[in-house]
């Protein structure tokens, strides 16, 4: 009975997640729980920005995620000529121990990539058994509402440093959900940059 309760939770948690792909209206939004999230007002223009002011991304970060069990992401490089580069990045949430943990609950394969001089990140999402939660051709896309020296946020996604009272750097990453809740995962980065 647990584990059925866990696995429909983490359900109705995750259906959140995609709300890029029905997009919630600044108007419709309930202030959200963490305020890490921002949303563009209906018709917003996306500020200008290039791939080369994400390069703190690079790297792994390993961290929690839902309902505290481990989560990973990581950022590779730009590659691709001008103007045409991407960044990809992939998430692996686990499940939390009580419902077979170390084992994956779901993944997501992301892009991060310059489009009419500014930034959009675009990803999919997979179960453990790779059947993707979109449609073959669909994707979720967040679009850059605004950005800073070591901070992007796109509109109900954000991806910012989080500095450590220990001088260490983080990675935060927040998603608004359709309730208008948030997730947030606080990563540690593993890797030098």
């Amino acid at each position: 009975m647990r584990n059925t309760m866990l696995v429909m939770l983490a359900g109705a948690i995750l259906m959140g997640i995609g709300l890029a792909s029905q997009p919630v209206s600044a108007q419709e939004a309930p202030p959200p729980v963490a305020h890490e999230t921002k949303l563009g007002a209906k018709g917003f223009k996306s500020p200008p920005a290039t791939i080369e002011q994400m390069s703190w991304l690079v790297g792994q970060w390993i961290g929690t995620g839902i309902q505290d069990a481990p989560a990973m992401e990581s950022w590779l490089p730009p590659v691709g000529e001008t103007m045409a580069e991407t960044m990809v990045g992939t998430f692996v949430q686990q499940k939390p121990a009580e419902d077979g943990g170390g084992t994956i609950m779901f993944t997501e394969h992301m892009y991060l990539m310059e489009e009419a001089g500014s930034l959009v990140l675009k990803l999919k999402h997979f179960n453990a058994d790779l059947t993707a939660w979109e449609e073959k051709d669909d994707m979720v896309t967040f679009r850059l509402v605004a950005i800073e020296e070591c901070a992007a946020y796109f509109h109900a996604l954000t991806l910012r440093c989080d500095d450590r009272k220990d001088g260490t750097r983080g990675l935060l990453a927040a998603v608004r959900m359709q309730s208008g809740g948030e997730l947030v995962f606080r990563f540690e980065s593993r890797t030098e940059r």
